[in-house]
């Protein structure tokens, strides 16, 4: 039976990052549990009763996982985006001077990348989602087609529901996800980084966008001593240098659980190489 997880509270990013792949990774536990049980039915002589009841089964949790990604990214959108906004924003705002309210740069800024994140969420549950159908459609075929036939084969009715049973689970793993590029990883690390990543950007578009707000137009880059500007391992690393607030709002973070952070620099004017001078 899946974990009844209570509601998502806004907080600490790795927390919650930790909440929603743990929920996450329930759901698609109970997926594979599901699986299982309609690959442990075939093998048991092919029972069409039961093999239909687990199918059933299988497609419930298939649907149970779909909502509770949508349920997930929903409630991280609409609770945890707005805080790490508003942190951000309002660590601009001790820097820069007066205080932070939602004004409409905020809160369009907020609509757009609440509006983005969710749709991220879903594309990247796709793939899970597709492998699950696969398997899906695979064993109701061999249900209708290759399980009434079972009795007329060579071998044993057993052997021949045996050996379809580990050619459908060979044939359709749920351990982990295999992306289109060949990429391997299980739902709780996709889930996690996903979460991570959009958390990241939330804090820094509140700092980059009080600091516009207030005609700062330089940032200071707080990130790993190795971290590259555009990618991990670019050249041009980005901790300790000075950019201009549209390069920032550019590159947010370089990679998946990246720790870029900005800091305003409202004693700076002038030319980037000009400005870079007086760190």
């Amino acid at each position: 039976m899946a974990y009844t997880f209570p509601p998502l509270a806004p907080g600490d990013a790795a927390t919650v990052a930790a909440r929603v792949a743990a929920v996450l990774e329930d759901a698609w536990q109970r997926l594979a549990d599901y699986q299982a049980a309609v690959v442990a039915a075939i093998g048991d002589n092919g029972r069409s009763r039961m093999v239909a009841d687990r199918i059933a089964q299988f497609q419930a949790a298939i649907t149970d996982f779909q909502q509770r990604v949508d349920a997930e990214a929903r409630a991280f959108v609409t609770q945890q985006l707005p805080h790490l906004y508003e942190q951000g924003a309002r660590a601009a705002a001790e820097r820069v001077g007066g205080h932070f309210s939602w004004t409409l740069i905020h809160t369009e800024a907020l609509q757009s990348l609440a509006s983005d994140s969710y749709g991220d969420f879903l594309r990247r549950s796709e793939e899970e989602q597709r492998m699950a159908q696969v398997f899906y459609r695979a064993v109701r075929d061999a249900a209708r087609r290759e399980l009434p036939l079972l009795a007329a084969s060579p071998t044993t009715a057993l052997q021949a529901a045996k050996a379809l049973a580990d050619r459908l689970a060979a044939e359709h793993q749920l351990t982990y996800v295999v992306y289109r590029n060949g990429s391997r990883m299980p739902v709780r690390a996709w889930a996690e980084a996903a979460t991570l990543a959009k958390s990241a950007v939330a804090y820094n578009a509140g700092t980059l966008n009080r600091a516009r707000e207030a005609g700062v137009r330089y940032m200071e880059v707080f990130d790993g001593a190795g971290c590259g500007w555009t990618s991990h391992h670019d050249l041009d690393k980005a901790s300790g240098t000075v950019r201009t607030v549209e390069e920032a709002a550019d590159w947010p973070i370089s990679h998946p659980r990246c720790r870029r952070a900005f800091g305003p620099r409202p004693d700076l004017a002038g030319s980037t190489s000009a400005a870079a001078e007086l760190v």
